[in-house]
């Protein structure tokens, strides 16, 4: 835990939080108003967490929703989370990506998610 970035995140970047976890925004932002929405405990993999930490970081990405809705006004959003090198999880302390979407951000969208795999992603 000592080397992991979320277990140590500096008291100012946490936009809000609650009793079971906290938002920051993304230090490499795929758009403006990229968040991060992160469970003080740490563990690894969205399967671990309790129902409880489930719940509390949905209330979370309720919360930073509004505050990226008012701050940046975007059009849509993307919510993600990594499982597994595998899937290209880079930092082995889950996290929840909220991400705005912006009209015209990309030539075509459609797709969304499935974009993982680029090839997937227009069908």
């Amino acid at each position: 835990m000592e080397k992991c970035p979320f277990c140590n995140v500096e008291k100012n970047k946490i936009i809000t939080s609650n009793s079971l976890a906290f938002a920051i925004y993304d230090n490499t932002p795929v758009n403006k108003g990229h968040v991060l929405v992160i469970p003080f405990r740490h563990f690894s993999n969205y399967f671990e967490a309790t129902k409880e930490e489930k719940y509390a970081i949905i209330d979370l990405i309720e919360e930073v929703k509004r505050i990226i809705d008012e701050k940046f006004s975007p059009q849509g959003y993307n919510l993600g989370v990594n499982i597994g090198l595998c899937s290209g999880q880079t930092i082995m302390h889950v996290h929840y990506h909220v991400i705005p979407r912006y009209t015209g951000d990309m030539k075509e969208p459609k797709g969304g998610v499935r974009g993982v795999i680029p090839e997937k992603r227009l069908y």
